[in-house]
């Protein structure tokens, strides 16, 4: 399946504009090929947006959901979007996958929260493993701070994910996580990891790009560079299962050896 990474900050604090962003990049991804578009983290309202966040957050049923939905629907293409969740008195931190026909396929509320700024204005998630299938291929959905954790990816790939998608906003100078940690997780997990990134200033933060699709093989199928940028990369189901029959890691685990990790 041919994924598209769209590498922008769109324009903070401006929805509306956001979704004629996204609309546009849809559109592109899909003339190229692509059956999925991913965004970066909070991509509908901006990332360092303070209170805004509270007042821009949205049920996962919402207006900007059925704009999402209808633009994945008028260009046939599936879409990961990360936006701020409203549910009754809690704000999350979340990602959304609409089908290329629009319907919504899963919903992901990130459980690590990064610095202070998100851990004042949202609530951490509880479930650790979401997913959906799409296009033959088992979706597991994760959030920027929640792929550095090992045991975050382990369990996806204990639960099948072949397609890790991880909207992020990563900051200077955190970018050997995109670099190399990014690649090793999809190696010593035997998956395909989308890392899908915000570029340049915003607030007090700096968003270094390099967003990557890295491969069972630890391989880069695309990266970015540092700004604004559609690119694209194909997640080969036939290449996966391949690696993971060569790749002894996950078969070669002794579980019994590991409860003081709990």
């Amino acid at each position: 399946m041919r994924t598209a990474l769209l590498q922008s900050s769109g324009r903070p604090g401006s929805v509306a504009e956001n979704l004629k962003v996204l609309d546009e990049a849809a559109g592109r991804a899909a003339a190229a090929g692509a059956g999925l578009l991913v965004t970066p983290e909070m991509f509908l309202t901006g990332y360092a947006i303070g209170d805004d966040v509270a007042r821009l957050a949205e049920p996962a049923d919402g207006d900007a959901a059925g704009a999402v939905a209808e633009t994945a629907a008028r260009h046939g293409i599936a879409v990961a979007y990360a936006y701020p969740e409203r549910a009754g008195d809690t704000v999350h931190n979340s990602v959304q996958l609409v089908s290329a026909d629009g319907a919504p396929l899963a919903n992901y509320r990130k459980t690590h929260l990064f610095g202070c700024f998100e851990r004042d204005h949202f609530t951490p998630g509880d479930r650790q493993v979401v997913q959906a299938e799409l296009n033959g291929l088992t979706v597991g959905l994760m959030i920027c701070y929640d792929v550095e954790f090992p045991e975050n990816v382990r369990a996806h790939a204990l639960a099948g994910t072949d397609l890790l998608l991880v909207p992020t906003a990563q900051m200077h100078p955190f970018q050997f996580v995109a670099e190399s940690v990014v690649p090793v997780r999809a190696f010593e997990n035997q998956m395909y990891v989308a890392y899908v990134n915000r570029v340049g200033p915003e607030g007090e933060f700096e968003f270094v790009g390099l967003s990557t699709l890295a491969g069972p093989d630890g391989v880069a199928r695309t990266r970015a560079g540092r700004g604004e940028e559609l690119v694209l990369a194909d997640v080969d189901p036939v290449l996966l299962a391949a690696s993971r029959e060569n790749n002894p890691y996950l078969k070669d685990r002794r579980p019994g050896l590991y409860g003081s990790l709990v």
